[in-house]
C-alpha cells in the first residue's frame, strides 16, 4: 500500500496504486513540456507554479475516472493535463485579483514580477491548454469551454455579491459550484469520456466532481479557521484578514442577523466586518470564529457535500477505483475535521 494523491489517499491495489503513480508522472511531465516558451522567460514564469508542487487533485480524478473504461487510452494524460493547466491559469489570476503575495509556500507570481506578467503568463497557459484541447476532439473542447464559462461566471459572481434578497449562502454555493465544482466535475467527465466509459458512468462520475469539488472548497474555508497550517500554503485566517466572506463567516452573520442572535453573535460579525489587517484584531476574529458555533456548521455543510459525492457513486460497479473516489470523499471530510 503507497500514499498517492491529495490528503495522503491510500490504494490499497497495487495494479490500480501502479496506473495511478504512472498516470501522475506521466501527468508531471506534460505539465513541464506544455509550460515550455523559445523564451526562457515565459518558461520560468509558466513553470512557477508547476514547480511549486501542489495536490494535483484534478488529475488524480482523471486518472481514477478513467479505471472505468481503457485507463490506457491515448486520451487520458493529455485531458489531466488540460485540466491542471487550467486550474494552474486560473491560480495566476486569482492571485492578481486578491493581490496574494504567497502560493503553495512560495512568492506568488504577481509579487515576484507584478500582475502584468502574471496575468499574461495565466493567458499562456490557458493557450496551452487549448493547444492540446484541439487534439482531443470537438465535444472535449465544448466541454472545456462550458466548464470556463462557468468558472468566470462563478468568479464574477462572486465578485458581484449576492443580488437584492438572494441569500448570500446559497449565492455562495452557487460560486463554489462555478468556480471549483465546475473544473472538477470536468477531471472526472474527462477521465471517464477518455477511457470509453459508457456514457450513464460518465455521467455519474461529472455529477460526484461537481458535488466533491465544492465539498473540497467548503474544507479550505473551514481549514482557513480551524488549522493551524493550511495546505495551501497559506497562514490561517488569510481569508479573513482579506475580507473574503467564506462559509464560516457567512453562517455567523446569518446568525448575528436572525432574531435568535446574541449580542455576542453581533459583536463578533461587527468585529469581522472591520479591518482586520491590524495583527491583534486579526488573532481577536480568529479566536471568536473558532469558538464559534458557525465554523461547526460550516463544517456540517462540508460533509453534506462529501456525502452527497459519494452517494453518486452507489450505481457503479464495486472495484478499486470506486473504493478510491469513495476515499477521497472521506479525506475531504477529514480535512475539514
Amino acid at each position: 500500500m503507497t500514499v498517492v494523491g491529495p490528503f495522503g489517499l491510500s490504494v490499497r491495489d497495487q495494479a490500480l496504486e501502479a496506473d495511478v503513480q504512472a498516470g501522475l508522472a506521466a501527468v508531471e511531465e506534460g505539465l513541464l513540456e506544455a509550460t515550455k516558451s523559445d523564451v526562457p522567460f515565459i518558461t520560468e514564469s509558466a513553470q512557477h507554479l508547476v514547480r511549486a508542487g501542489g495536490k494535483r487533485f484534478r488529475p488524480l480524478l482523471v486518472t481514477l475516472a478513467a479505471q472505468f473504461g481503457d485507463p490506457y487510452s491515448p486520451g487520458v494524460v493529455p485531458s489531466a493535463v488540460v485540466v491542471e493547466l487550467t486550474h494552474l491559469a486560473t491560480l495566476y489570476h486569482d492571485d492578481v485579483m486578491d493581490e496574494a503575495e504567497v502560493r503553495r509556500g512560495v512568492a506568488s507570481a504577481n509579487a515576484r514580477w507584478g500582475n502584468s506578467v502574471a496575468v499574461l503568463t495565466g493567458d499562456f497557459l490557458f493557450a496551452r491548454a487549448s493547444h492540446i484541447l484541439a487534439d482531443l476532439g470537438p465535444e472535449a473542447v465544448r466541454i472545456q469551454a462550458e466548464a470556463f464559462e462557468r468558472l468566470v461566471t462563478g468568479q464574477i459572481l462572486e465578485t458581484a455579491g449576492p443580488r437584492d434578497g438572494r441569500d448570500p449562502i446559497s449565492h455562495y454555493l452557487d460560486v463554489l459550484a462555478g468556480k471549483t465544482g465546475s473544473l472538477v466535475a470536468v477531471a472526472c467527465r474527462f477521465g471517464a469520456m477518455m477511457s470509453g466509459a459508457e456514457e450513464s458512468t460518465v455521467n455519474i462520475l461529472t455529477q460526484y466532481g461537481e458535488r466533491l469539488g465544492t465539498a473540497f472548497q467548503l474544507a479550505d474555508d473551514v481549514l482557513d479557521i480551524a488549522s493551524d497550517s493550511h495546505e495551501s500554503g497559506k497562514t490561517p485566517g488569510t481569508d479573513l484578514r482579506e475580507g473574503i466572506p467564506t462559509l464560516p463567516v457567512l453562517h455567523l452573520r446569518a446568525r448575528a442577523e436572525s432574531d435568535a442572535g446574541t449580542p455576542e453573535d453581533r459583536a463578533l460579525a461587527e468585529l469581522l466586518s472591520g479591518d482586520l489587517t491590524d495583527d491583534a484584531r486579526h488573532a481577536e476574529a480568529l479566536a471568536g470564529l473558532r469558538a464559534h458555533p458557525a465554523l461547526e456548521e460550516a463544517r456540517r455543510d462540508t460533509v453534506r457535500y462529501a456525502q452527497e459525492a459519494r452517494a453518486m457513486l452507489a450505481p457503479l460497479p464495486s472495484c478499486t477505483a470506486k473504493s478510491a473516489l469513495e476515499g477521497l470523499c472521506d479525506a475531504v471530510v477529514h480535512r475539514a475535521g
